[in-house]
């Protein structure tokens, strides 16, 4: 049970990321490096409020929320969509060097020393001999709800059905009348807030550097190719799948080793599944 537990807490963390990253496949279709450094964008943004101006932590992932949203459309519009009918391999680098970018901008202003969250110290929750923090709970808490309001968007409002329309035909949407271009903003505005929100929750587990960047890209990206590229409740399912199996490892390996379950991950279902979990199957012909 305390391995289920933290595997809940772990795939809370990621989850909000992996879902904004397959919705920019969506709607893109590219992938797009430099998630990572878009929540360490999130947790620096949440620090910032938190710690230099002392207020509390809600109101900085406030802040994360904001500064993911606009960092990632600025981003768009700016890098990306000058770019749109480039291949999917030139996208791929541009975001990598996006990420390079970002990260050595927060090193200019921020340094390299780690950085924490300044929380109150309170106890764990113990039932019986299982441990619960109460940032692990409000960690899948949060999450939970983010990711569900993620979903009731995309599937009961006019703008969620809008932006599938354009995820699944950019022409046809185009023909319709749909104002593509707005619809695509929309769409990076919300996967921005969930870099954000993954931003300030990973700096409540882990401590908070420009290098969080990468630590986190793999798992993410892990988590969005296991669910299904396309599939926002695939990603968040793969987000579970990587949390337990990143808990397993550790009981059996160094912690080290952790970071490995990411490249192994993408490794087996591109070779067993490549459409994921819930993703479809292409035939390319």
């Amino acid at each position: 049970m305390q391995v289920v537990v933290n595997a809940l807490a772990s795939a809370a963390i990621i989850a909000p990321a992996a879902v904004g990253f397959t919705l920019t496949f969506m709607l893109f279709r590219y992938a797009n490096f430099a998630v990572g450094a878009f929540v360490m964008l999130g947790a620096f943004a949440a620090w910032t409020v938190n710690v230099t101006a002392g207020l509390p932590l809600w109101a900085g992932g406030i802040a994360a929320l904001a500064i993911g949203a606009m960092t990632v459309a600025l981003s768009d519009r700016l890098v990306f969509r000058p770019l749109q009918g480039r291949t999917g391999a030139t996208l791929l680098l541009v975001s990598v060097a996006l990420s390079f970018v970002l990260e050595n901008v927060i090193r200019f202003f921020y340094g390299s020393q780690i950085k924490g969250f300044d929380l109150p110290l309170t106890g764990p929750l113990m039932i019986g001999d299982l441990r619960i923090t109460r940032e692990a709970l409000a960690v899948v808490t949060i999450s939970g709800i983010a990711i569900l309001s993620t979903a009731a968007l995309l599937t009961l409002t006019p703008i969620g059905r809008a932006l599938r329309a354009v995820a699944d035909n950019t022409s046809l949407a185009d023909v319709r009348g749909l104002p593509v271009g707005s619809i695509q903003t929309v769409g990076m505005i919300i996967a921005g807030a969930l870099f954000g929100l993954s931003g300030t929750l990973v700096g409540i587990d882990l401590a908070i550097d420009p290098g969080l960047s990468w630590a986190v890209t793999i798992p993410i990206i892990a988590a969005a190719i296991f669910g299904g590229l396309g599939s926002p409740l695939g990603a968040a399912l793969g987000a579970l799948a990587i949390g337990f199996a990143e808990e397993l490892t550790v009981m059996f390996l160094a912690p080290a080793y952790k970071g490995a379950v990411g490249f192994m991950v993408i490794v087996v279902v591109l070779l067993l599944r490549p459409q994921g979990l819930l993703g479809v199957a292409v035939d390319r012909k």
